[in-house]
């Protein structure tokens, strides 16, 4: 599979850390990733929202692998925020996890199922 991130000079550029369009070819493979939400294998939900994000994220991390994919195969991600005020950490969060990463990107700002998670995280991927 090869990806290729697209941004159309027509609209405004993406605030950093994604591309507007993922193109993939050569697909073989897709895997849709539920929401992941903050809970480690324990039932324990940290308590902060930096330590919620990087769980969620190592929950999705644990099912790609699961799928014998990697951050490396992800083209679009959708990040649900309970509240707004955690757009800075979560962009913070996810360029840490992502790094050089440019999956296409929704982050919504909504209530969440249950209200001791600060966000869930929902991914697809493909190989």
């Amino acid at each position: 599979m090869k990806t290729r991130a697209i941004n159309s000079p027509d609209v405004p550029a993406p605030a950093g850390g994604y591309a507007q369009v993922v193109e993939a070819t050569g697909v073989q493979r897709i895997v849709h990733v539920s929401g992941q939400i903050p809970m480690a294998l324990d039932g324990t939900v940290p308590s902060d929202f930096v330590s919620q994000s990087r769980q969620a994220w190592a929950n999705v991390q644990a099912q790609l692998r699961a799928a014998d994919m990697t951050l490396d195969n992800l083209v679009k991600v959708t990040i649900f925020l309970s509240d707004r005020r955690y757009a800075a950490e979560n962009r913070q969060v996810r360029n840490e996890v992502l790094g050089t990463r440019t999956p296409a990107l929704t982050v919504i700002i909504t209530g969440i199922f249950d209200e001791a998670w600060l966000l869930e995280i929902e991914a697809v991927a493909m190989a």
